[in-house]
Protein backbone atom coordinates (compact mmCIF):
# COMPACT_ATOMS: atom_id res chain seq x y z
CA UNK A 1 0.00 0.00 0.00
CA UNK A 2 1.27 3.47 -0.84
CA UNK A 3 1.99 6.05 1.82
CA UNK A 4 -1.08 6.87 3.92
CA UNK A 5 -2.51 10.33 4.34
CA UNK A 6 -4.49 11.20 7.48
CA UNK A 7 -7.14 13.87 7.09
CA UNK A 8 -10.39 14.99 8.70
CA UNK A 9 -13.33 12.77 7.77
CA UNK A 10 -15.88 14.41 5.48
CA UNK A 11 -19.53 13.63 4.87
CA UNK A 12 -18.51 12.29 1.45
CA UNK A 13 -16.46 9.60 3.24
CA UNK A 14 -19.53 8.07 4.89
CA UNK A 15 -20.03 5.31 2.29
CA UNK A 16 -16.40 4.18 2.64
CA UNK A 17 -16.67 4.35 6.44
CA UNK A 18 -19.80 2.20 6.37
CA UNK A 19 -18.12 -0.36 4.09
CA UNK A 20 -15.09 -0.59 6.38
CA UNK A 21 -17.34 -0.86 9.45
CA UNK A 22 -19.35 -3.71 7.89
CA UNK A 23 -16.16 -5.66 7.14
CA UNK A 24 -14.57 -5.15 10.56
CA UNK A 25 -17.29 -5.54 13.15
CA UNK A 26 -18.37 -9.14 13.55
CA UNK A 27 -19.33 -9.22 17.26
CA UNK A 28 -21.98 -6.49 16.97
CA UNK A 29 -24.48 -5.36 14.38
CA UNK A 30 -22.87 -2.47 12.48
CA UNK A 31 -24.34 0.95 13.16
CA UNK A 32 -26.74 2.46 10.66
CA UNK A 33 -25.76 5.08 8.08
CA UNK A 34 -27.88 7.62 9.97
CA UNK A 35 -26.09 6.93 13.26
CA UNK A 36 -22.60 7.05 11.78
CA UNK A 37 -23.46 10.17 9.78
CA UNK A 38 -24.80 11.88 12.90
CA UNK A 39 -21.57 11.18 14.78
CA UNK A 40 -19.45 12.45 11.91
CA UNK A 41 -21.54 15.63 11.66
CA UNK A 42 -21.48 16.23 15.43
CA UNK A 43 -17.69 16.36 15.71
CA UNK A 44 -15.96 17.02 12.37
CA UNK A 45 -12.75 18.20 14.07
CA UNK A 46 -12.20 14.89 15.89
CA UNK A 47 -13.08 12.39 13.15
CA UNK A 48 -10.38 11.20 10.75
CA UNK A 49 -9.78 8.89 7.79
CA UNK A 50 -6.62 7.27 6.49
CA UNK A 51 -5.96 6.30 2.92
CA UNK A 52 -3.55 6.64 0.05
CA UNK A 53 -3.16 10.27 -1.04
CA UNK A 54 -6.03 11.03 -3.38
CA UNK A 55 -7.54 7.59 -2.81
CA UNK A 56 -10.48 6.28 -0.83
CA UNK A 57 -10.26 5.78 2.94
CA UNK A 58 -9.00 2.40 4.15
CA UNK A 59 -9.45 3.24 7.86
CA UNK A 60 -11.33 5.68 10.02
CA UNK A 61 -11.60 6.99 13.58
CA UNK A 62 -14.68 8.74 14.94
CA UNK A 63 -14.39 10.64 18.23
CA UNK A 64 -16.83 12.90 20.04
CA UNK A 65 -16.58 15.35 22.94
CA UNK A 66 -18.87 13.69 25.49
CA UNK A 67 -19.71 13.08 29.17
CA UNK A 68 -17.46 10.48 30.77
CA UNK A 69 -20.17 9.10 33.04
CA UNK A 70 -22.60 8.56 30.16
CA UNK A 71 -20.98 7.16 26.99
CA UNK A 72 -23.05 7.46 23.80
CA UNK A 73 -25.59 4.80 22.94
CA UNK A 74 -24.64 2.35 20.21
CA UNK A 75 -26.51 3.13 16.97
CA UNK A 76 -28.16 6.30 18.28
CA UNK A 77 -29.98 7.95 15.39
CA UNK A 78 -29.08 11.48 16.52
CA UNK A 79 -25.96 12.88 18.07
CA UNK A 80 -25.34 16.21 19.73
CA UNK A 81 -22.19 16.75 21.75
CA UNK A 82 -23.01 17.96 25.26
CA UNK A 83 -21.91 21.47 26.21
CA UNK A 84 -20.29 20.12 29.38
CA UNK A 85 -18.14 17.44 27.70
CA UNK A 86 -15.41 16.11 29.98
CA UNK A 87 -13.98 13.35 27.77
CA UNK A 88 -13.06 12.91 24.14
CA UNK A 89 -14.88 9.66 23.49
CA UNK A 90 -13.24 7.51 20.84
CA UNK A 91 -16.32 5.88 19.41
CA UNK A 92 -14.87 3.84 16.61
CA UNK A 93 -11.58 2.90 14.96
CA UNK A 94 -11.62 0.43 12.09
CA UNK A 95 -9.07 -0.60 9.46
CA UNK A 96 -10.06 -2.47 6.32
CA UNK A 97 -8.56 -5.98 6.29
CA UNK A 98 -6.31 -5.24 3.31
CA UNK A 99 -4.83 -2.21 5.13
CA UNK A 100 -3.94 -3.98 8.37
CA UNK A 101 -0.25 -3.69 9.10
CA UNK A 102 -0.03 -0.46 7.08
CA UNK A 103 0.33 1.80 10.11
CA UNK A 104 -3.15 3.27 9.59
CA UNK A 105 -4.38 2.43 13.11
CA UNK A 106 -1.36 3.97 14.82
CA UNK A 107 -1.51 7.06 12.62
CA UNK A 108 -5.19 7.54 13.41
CA UNK A 109 -4.51 7.13 17.14
CA UNK A 110 -1.78 9.78 16.83
CA UNK A 111 -4.27 12.14 15.14
CA UNK A 112 -6.75 11.42 17.94
CA UNK A 113 -4.15 12.13 20.64
CA UNK A 114 -3.22 15.39 18.94
CA UNK A 115 -6.91 16.38 18.82
CA UNK A 116 -7.27 15.41 22.48
CA UNK A 117 -4.33 17.59 23.48
CA UNK A 118 -5.66 20.50 21.42
CA UNK A 119 -9.16 20.13 22.91
CA UNK A 120 -8.02 20.86 26.45
CA UNK A 121 -10.47 18.23 27.71
CA UNK A 122 -7.76 16.18 29.41
CA UNK A 123 -9.43 12.77 29.31
CA UNK A 124 -10.17 10.22 26.63
CA UNK A 125 -12.47 7.23 26.87
CA UNK A 126 -13.62 4.35 24.70
CA UNK A 127 -15.42 1.04 24.78
CA UNK A 128 -13.04 -1.71 23.70
CA UNK A 129 -14.74 -4.60 21.88
CA UNK A 130 -13.82 -7.74 19.98
CA UNK A 131 -10.78 -8.45 22.15
CA UNK A 132 -9.17 -5.04 21.62
CA UNK A 133 -8.68 -4.05 25.31
CA UNK A 134 -5.04 -5.19 25.27
CA UNK A 135 -4.32 -3.15 22.14
CA UNK A 136 -5.83 -0.05 23.74
CA UNK A 137 -3.89 -0.70 26.96
CA UNK A 138 -0.67 -0.48 24.92
CA UNK A 139 -1.80 3.04 23.99
CA UNK A 140 -2.22 4.00 27.66
CA UNK A 141 -5.93 3.30 28.18
CA UNK A 142 -6.93 1.64 31.45
CA UNK A 143 -10.14 -0.21 32.39
CA UNK A 144 -12.75 1.81 34.29
CA UNK A 145 -14.73 0.39 37.22
CA UNK A 146 -18.14 -0.63 35.95
CA UNK A 147 -21.32 0.64 37.60
CA UNK A 148 -24.67 -1.08 37.07
CA UNK A 149 -25.75 1.67 34.64
CA UNK A 150 -22.50 1.39 32.70
CA UNK A 151 -22.74 -2.41 32.58
CA UNK A 152 -26.20 -2.07 31.05
CA UNK A 153 -24.84 0.33 28.40
CA UNK A 154 -21.92 -2.00 27.63
CA UNK A 155 -24.20 -5.02 27.14
CA UNK A 156 -25.02 -3.96 23.58
CA UNK A 157 -21.34 -3.92 22.65
CA UNK A 158 -20.74 -7.64 23.13
CA UNK A 159 -19.68 -9.88 26.02
CA UNK A 160 -16.07 -8.66 26.20
CA UNK A 161 -16.81 -4.91 26.09
CA UNK A 162 -14.61 -2.87 28.42
CA UNK A 163 -14.95 0.83 29.21
CA UNK A 164 -11.46 2.35 29.24
CA UNK A 165 -9.98 5.78 29.98
CA UNK A 166 -6.80 7.74 29.43
CA UNK A 167 -6.01 10.83 31.50
CA UNK A 168 -4.23 13.98 30.32
CA UNK A 169 -1.97 12.93 27.47
CA UNK A 170 0.17 15.81 26.33
CA UNK A 171 1.77 14.26 23.27
CA UNK A 172 0.85 11.35 20.99
CA UNK A 173 1.80 7.98 22.41
CA UNK A 174 4.41 5.93 20.56
CA UNK A 175 3.01 3.05 18.59
CA UNK A 176 3.57 -0.36 20.15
Amino acid sequence: MSRLAIRPALSGDLDAILQIQARCYTAIVPESPRSMGAKLAAAPHTCFVAGPAGGPPVAYLLALPWRFDDPPHLDAQTCQAPADADTLYLHDLAVAPEARGSGAAGALVDAFMTALSASGIGRASLIAIQGSAGWWARHGFEPVATTAALAQRLAGYGPDARYMSLLSPVTPHPRP
